[in-house]
């Protein structure tokens, strides 16, 4: 994939100067922020939600549950949107639905409606990230992509680091009154309307009549005649998920808090310091895959993970965990920092702001069993949360690494410099 960033038409992307190209960045990036923001409030309130409804903790672990569950129905039904009406709108109407459903989530009643609104939550949160996605990929200079995927994935960690700080005013304000605060992601659809144009791609093939939502093939017939591409970035996301959810789930309040006994303010400094190296990371590693290549930037990131594992959950010195988690996250969220870019020139044409998505919302669905995963391992064990957190994440990360290298085996072995057509 020498060459994949070939694979995104560059006709309409002159039409946007630099200035324009930035404020499409600094939308996406936002929008995103606010949204992963918005997810991480639930779970940094789940016991104090639990509470207030009078009910126990495994009740509320079904909110967060059914958002993971419904994210890859936003991402088929906005992605096919955006697709067929243009990228602006259907973020701008993604962002202010899920920002109402944050707002209403406080002036919930009682468990059932509480449940049933992050529900509707995770439709919005799964197709905001893939219409960005492809706003921004279509939009920026060739030579920006690397970097501009970078700083949007980056969106995710800011997002959790955002909610850990917004978490200090939890005494004062209650949990009610931080997912009122979490409706305040509206400005972003309001800068996005004022400052953010329409993709000049998905402008220009609207215009020569080429891959319109009349003239297109169907979904579904594009997905069967690239059957094995959307199997590989199903898998590929799935293992992506995996490291993700596994080095972050339950490593704050179960492992950090309850079996290493850390005090709950060494572990906000430590959420705090292991997000901004997350940041940091995705920026890096971004920027690197405009040089070597998406796939050999993927696969960097996920090799330099494993060695760090041991560091990352075998120390008992709160040094030491925040030096590996530091290191670690890094590493994952870098690897992460490629996925806009490299899900965007993977996809065929039609489809560019639903296939990414997609296949990022299906695999996260797929990792949605990661706690129980680490939990049932750490159990049979017999050894605590630590090794089970090792192998999860060691495994995913390893099927990352190997199917990055096997695709970009097979892309140089078929001489292409553009999409894989499989």
């Amino acid at each position: 994939m020498v060459a994949s960033t070939q694979s995104l038409t560059t006709t309409g992307v002159a039409g946007h100067d630099r200035k324009t190209a930035a404020h499409v960045v600094a939308a996406s990036f936002l929008a995103w922020t606010l949204d992963a923001c918005d997810f991480f409030i639930v779970l940094f309130t789940l016991d104090n939600v639990a509470r207030s409804f009078n009910v126990s903790l495994e009740n509320i672990l079904l909110a967060p549950t059914l958002t993971l569950i419904t994210r890859p129905i936003g991402a088929y039904l906005c992605g096919r949107a955006a697709d067929k009406y243009g990228r602006k709108p259907i973020m701008i109407t993604t962002i202010l639905v899920y920002s109402v459903i944050e707002v209403a989530s406080a002036a919930a009643p009682n468990l059932l409606s509480f449940l049933a609104l992050r529900t509707l939550f995770g439709v919005a949160l799964g197709g905001e990230w893939g219409v960005g996605t492809s706003l921004i990929m279509e939009s920026v200079p060739a030579s920006w992509r690397g970097l501009s995927s970078g700083l949007l994935q980056a969106g995710y960690p800011a997002g959790y680091l955002l909610a850990s700080l917004a978490f200090l005013l939890l005494p004062h304000i209650g949990w009610r009154g931080l997912f009122i605060l979490g409706g305040s992601a509206v400005f972003s659809a309001i800068y996005i309307w004022l400052r953010v144009p329409e993709s000049p791609d998905w402008l220009a093939r609207k215009r020569s009549g080429v891959d319109t939502a009349e003239d297109a093939p169907g979904m579904w017939r594009i997905v069967s005649s690239n059957a094995a591409l959307c199997i590989f970035a199903i898998t590929l996301m799935a293992s992506f998920n995996f490291m993700s959810h596994g080095s972050q789930d339950l490593y704050p309040k179960v492992f950090l808090g309850l079996e290493r006994k850390v005090p709950y303010p060494s572990i906000t400094l430590m959420v705090v310091l292991y997000n901004i190296a997350a940041i940091a990371g995705g920026l890096f590693f971004g920027f690197l895959s405009q040089h070597i290549t998406r796939q050999y930037s993927i696969a960097l990131a996920a090799l330099l993970t494993l060695p760090l594992l041991p560091l990352w959950t075998l120390p008992h010195s709160a040094v030491w965990l925040t030096i590996g988690a530091v290191c670690i996250q890094f590493c994952i969220q870098g690897a992460w920092g490629v996925v806009p870019a490299y899900l965007s020139e993977l996809s065929p044409p039609a489809i560019r702001a639903t296939f990414p998505g997609l296949a990022y919302q299906c695999g996260n669905l797929i990792a949605a069993s990661n706690a129980l995963l680490q939990t049932a391992i750490a159990s049979a064990l017999g050894t605590g949360l630590g090794p089970a957190m090792m192998l999860t994440v060691g495994v995913a990360a390893f099927s990352v690494l190997t199917l990055t290298l096997l695709n970009a085996r097979r892309v140089r072995r078929m001489g292409e410099t553009a999409r894989p057509r499989i």
